[in-house]
């Protein structure tokens, strides 16, 4: 056989093994190739909407009796808060006088149910008086009733017999709620709550002190309901 024939013949088949090794690699490539796709959920609310959330939890005031206008329902969440009224002859107390006012609580229309409780009193912020040594503040008693159905504010609401319950009741700067109580969600409940404050007869004096440095003082109490969902 010609050695140069084989030669040739031999560079031939190299050159063509090459060629196909070529194109065998392009077949693998081809093959390796492959679709691909995605998947996605939310968490929604069944019409497109975002369907996970926090609830609300907000309690509303009313002082204007008898707590049946809507307009009348308030957020205060900070001290002094809404006011309520105690009457014409609250600033001219003598020893064994009592006046009354009254507050209404619910749970707002968009808010979930909830439980508040009074706490005792403490001095209203940014109300000017002048009982800078907490005199008249330290002699003054409280008591509050409360119902979840309206009632009369005045000395019934306290007197044997009552409808509502007795929560508080003793020296006006360290009487708080003796208990609880539950507003139902969405404005589904009214409680009432009746505060009485009386100047003690006898009046206990405090040391170095006499009748005369009670006379003539003004004091404005303020109340924190504390709420929880």
């Amino acid at each position: 056989m010609n050695t140069a024939t084989t030669r040739g013949t031999t560079r031939r088949k190299v050159f063509a093994i090459a060629a196909g090794g070529a194109a065998l690699g392009l077949g693998v490539t081809a093959t390796l190739a492959a679709w691909t796709d995605t998947e996605w959920v939310f968490g929604g609310n069944g019409a497109g909407g975002p369907g996970v959330g926090t609830s609300t939890f907000s309690v509303e005031q009313n002082t204007v009796a008898p707590f049946t206008t809507a307009g009348d329902w308030v957020n205060e969440p900070d001290n002094p808060g809404g006011e309520i009224v105690f009457g014409p002859d609250a600033l001219d107390l003598t020893p064994g006088d009592t006046v009354y006012a009254a507050v209404a609580l619910r749970a707002a229309p968009d808010s979930i149910a909830g439980d508040v409780e009074l706490q005792a009193a403490v001095p209203a912020a940014g109300v000017t008086t002048n009982d800078a040594a907490g005199l008249l503040f330290d002699a003054l008693n409280v008591r509050v009733a409360t119902d979840s159905v309206a009632f009369t504010c005045d000395a019934t609401a306290f007197a044997a017999g009552a409808t509502a319950t007795l929560i508080a009741d003793g020296p006006l700067a360290t009487t708080g709620g003796s208990a609880s109580q539950s507003l139902v969600a969405e404005a589904g409940s009214t409680q009432v709550y009746c505060f009485e404050i009386s100047l003690p007869d006898p009046l206990t004096l405090a040391p170095g002190t006499t009748i005369d440095d009670y006379m003539g003082l003004t004091v404005a109490p303020a109340w924190e309901f504390q709420a929880e969902s």
